[in-house]
């Protein structure tokens, strides 16, 4: 199984790696640095380029994606790449198609706080419409030790089974503990009516997808479900452990296997001190 790493030379590409190494500790899977450089345009400050200009441009590329490449630690495999495109965002997807991968890894910007997110422009991009997985670390990531917990926010609208669905498989395939966190609550209502049926779908498809397989769970999966006067506080008020990801799924604007970060998601992100994943619409999971 191969992860793409979206590298930019500086701390957003380094969260990215972080993330990245500490993701394949808890399963079979290489890395794919890819770093993006432009590609020759009218638009761009050199055209047409100069002599020499793209074997310049090349060596400084390729010595930052060494820098990136030396994050890594020598139990995990990794390669690098350098791709030509106008979009970052365009370029990264292409790549992640063309090479298969199980899942495309980036970092939140620069300006966010530490250990929280701020969304940029090509962060945004591929969050919306990304054929495949996106984990996003957040701003100050610096954790490479496997991962020890999944958490998935479900809820009972279109695509939470499926949702669910993923995240039992992952945390099984992974031997991780798995935590279902109700966003029922966070779309406005606490009343014991609305928590109870949360609780009660997450136990009936945990149930289901449990009697479809040969293997179960250990532990059994735990569900709690978050409250607060916002969804900023309610996420705020979570134990949250250092070494833990939320799954989380995309909304239903999404098209059929994209992703696409809704409103719930998007404000999640404000106060998440852990990486997200952000699972397409429809999607399907890669056997290991």
């Amino acid at each position: 199984m191969r992860y793409v790493v979206g590298y930019t030379a500086n701390a957003r590409g380094h969260d990215a790696v972080h993330l990245a190494v500490a993701l394949a500790r808890n399963h079979d899977v290489s890395l794919d640095l890819v770093l993006v450089v432009p590609e020759d345009s009218p638009f761009n400050a050199v055209y047409p380029p100069e002599t020499g200009y793209d074997d310049i441009l090349n060596e400084q590329a390729q010595r930052w994606l060494d820098e990136g490449l030396a994050l890594v630690p020598d139990d995990i495999t990794a390669r690098g790449h350098i791709r030509r495109g106008d979009s970052e965002a365009r370029t990264l997807i292409e790549a992640s198609v063309e090479m298969g991968a199980a899942a495309l890894v980036i970092g939140a910007t620069n300006s966010g706080l530490f250990k929280r997110f701020t969304i940029g422009s090509v962060a945004g991009a591929l969050l919306h419409s990304a054929p495949l997985p996106v984990a996003l670390a957040p701003h100050g990531y610096r954790r490479t030790e496997p991962i020890t917990r999944m958490s998935c926010g479900f809820g009972t609208r279109p695509g939470a089974d499926e949702l669910l669905d993923v995240a039992v498989e992952s945390a099984r395939d992974r031997g991780l503990p798995l935590r279902l966190v109700s966003l029922l609550a966070l779309d406005g209502g606490d009343s014991p009516e609305l928590l109870d049926a949360a609780w009660m779908h997450a136990a009936q498809r945990i149930a289901a997808v449990e009697s479809s397989s040969a293997e179960a769970l250990l532990p059994e999966p735990e569900i709690v479900v978050a409250k607060g006067r916002t969804i900023e506080e309610a996420v705020d008020r979570l134990d949250w452990e250092d070494g833990e990801i939320l799954l989380i799924g995309s909304s239903r604007l999404a098209q059929h296997r994209a992703t696409f970060l809704g409103t719930t998601a998007n404000r999640i992100l404000r106060a998440l001190p852990v990486p997200m994943i952000v699972v397409p619409r429809d999607y399907t999971r890669q056997s290991s």
